[in-house]
Formats: C-alpha cells, sequence, structure tokens
C-alpha cells in the first residue's frame, strides 16, 4: 500500500525549503512540487484567489504519521491543506522500490 498526501504553499521557496527537508526525504518515497497553479477559496467569509506551489508526498502507510507531522511543524500556513489518499492499485515494482529506499538516510 502508498498514501498520497498534499499540500500547497505560497511560494516557490516555500516548496523546496519543505521538499528538500531531510527528515522528510528520508520518510517519503518521492516529493514533488508543482506550479505555479491557482487556487480559488473562501477565508474569513470573503472569496480569495492566490498563486501556490502544490507538493505531492508519497510513504509508506507507516511513515505517515512522521511524513504529517513533519510538514505540519515546517508549514507556513496556520491552516494548511492536508489530503491523504490511499494508492489503491500501485506497481508492483514501484512499491517493491520504495520499500526499499524509505528509511534509507539522504546523502
Amino acid at each position: 500500500m502508498l498514501m498520497i498526501a498534499w499540500t500547497t504553499v505560497g511560494t516557490s521557496d516555500d516548496a523546496e525549503r519543505i521538499a528538500t527537508d531531510s527528515t522528510l526525504l528520508n520518510e517519503t518515497v518521492c516529493i514533488q512540487i508543482e506550479g505555479p497553479i491557482r487556487s480559488y477559496y473562501r477565508w474569513q467569509g470573503k472569496p480569495e484567489q492566490a498563486e501556490e506551489y502544490r507538493l505531492t508526498f508519497k510513504c509508506l502507510p507507516t511513515h505517515l504519521d512522521a511524513v504529517s507531522d513533519r510538514v505540519h511543524a515546517l508549514h507556513p500556513y496556520s491552516i494548511p491543506q492536508w489530503v491523504v489518499v490511499t494508492a489503491t492499485s500501485v506497481s508492483e515494482k514501484y512499491l517493491s522500490w520504495a520499500r526499499t529506499n524509505v528509511g534509507v538516510p539522504t546523502l
């Protein structure tokens, strides 16, 4: 099984800072940055729009709590988006690679 989680941040610098965090790199299979994207939402009762960067985290279920805790500790937003889904279909080769490489300290 593989977990996939998303968050967004307001700047590419914040996205890079989170994606290159050594703890997260050790606890995840992969972290991807997409953007800029345009987000439309309501904040404090008013419609808002913002340019953001989406970070996607792939991790094993046993690492999800550590990844979530670390992302929330590093995140600049007071209420960060944190959405997690279970990948119900993952190629066996990719999952095998993931199991082999998670938890291996990065250089």
